[in-house]
């Protein structure tokens, strides 16, 4: 008799580009593609004491980059081909939501342009600058972390919503363009363990604040929506990232994978 055998990832060795790398989803993904032995090019506005202990010891170099700027993408993965000379993995992560508590007129156009730039523009940067260097990479993989707001729609966070159904779409054109030489899928994950829900400007401290409701009710009236009853915790989103990447999920692609708790309850 056999014994199962273990799900190597093969990810060692590889050359991979994480964007919004300092904290939360982009740390954990971060941590967790070093742990497999790649070598990873991190890519954000400032790092951490977290994501600069990577550095020390790990094969993790940071690249301080405004990925909404223009130039900034393109910056960052020129830095990477320097390095390494190509990428293998390219993992976009930068993201950042504001809650809109006033409805939709409200919205300017600098709002617009603030949320399209760092949830769909920032994206569609790094992979036009990084797909000329993943065509001759056996392999090549591109996950994009997107969110369940491109499937539930949500006025208080409407341009948000718009921008990440933008993205989706644009991922699922990329992956029968580029294939079967690059595969492109994405994540959609429901609300995660990050500042992005629970730091001091987070949506449950927005919220929160505009109808005086403890930040924390606001958290734990979110879980309750899910059928797992709790928020996702930025490590599994990084463990489906690795899987995406990697050559087990090598027939895969052109798909979105909710990792949300069951808070999406269509079809």
């Amino acid at each position: 008799m056999t014994g199962a055998m273990a799900m190597d990832l093969r990810l060692g060795g590889r050359t991979a580009v994480v964007t919004g790398a300092s904290k939360g989803i982009g740390l954990a993904i971060v941590r967790a593609l070093a742990a497999e032995g790649a070598m990873v090019v991190a890519g954000s506005r400032s790092s951490t004491p977290e994501l600069d202990e990577l550095t020390r010891t790990a094969d993790v170099h940071t690249v301080p980059v405004d990925l909404t700027t223009p130039d900034g993408p393109a910056a960052l993965v020129e830095a990477a081909v320097e390095r390494f000379g190509g990428i293998d993995v390219l993992v976009n992560n930068v993201g950042a939501v504001r809650p809109r508590l006033d409805g939709f007129v409200a919205l300017t156009d600098d709002d617009w342009e603030w949320s399209l730039t760092i949830n769909f523009l920032a994206a569609v940067r790094t992979m036009r600058a990084a797909v000329p260097h993943m065509t001759d990479r056996p392999g090549a993989s591109i996950v994009t972390v997107g969110s369940v707001n491109a499937y539930l729609p949500d006025p208080g966070v409407v341009d948000y919503s718009a921008a990440k159904g933008a993205l989706t779409n644009l991922c699922k054109s990329l992956s029968k363009e580029l294939g079967p030489g690059i595969r492109v899928n994405t994540i959609s994950p429901g609300p995660v363990r990050t500042d992005l829900w629970l730091g001091s400007g987070g949506v449950a401290a927005t919220v929160g604040g505009s109808d005086g409701t403890d930040p924390g009710d606001v958290v734990r009236k979110q879980e309750e929506q899910a059928a797992t009853g709790r928020f996702t915790d930025p490590r599994e989103v990084a463990d489906l990232v690795l899987f995406l990447a990697s050559d087990r999920a090598a027939n895969i692609t052109g798909s979105d994978v909710r990792i949300d708790g069951g808070l999406v309850t269509t079809l």
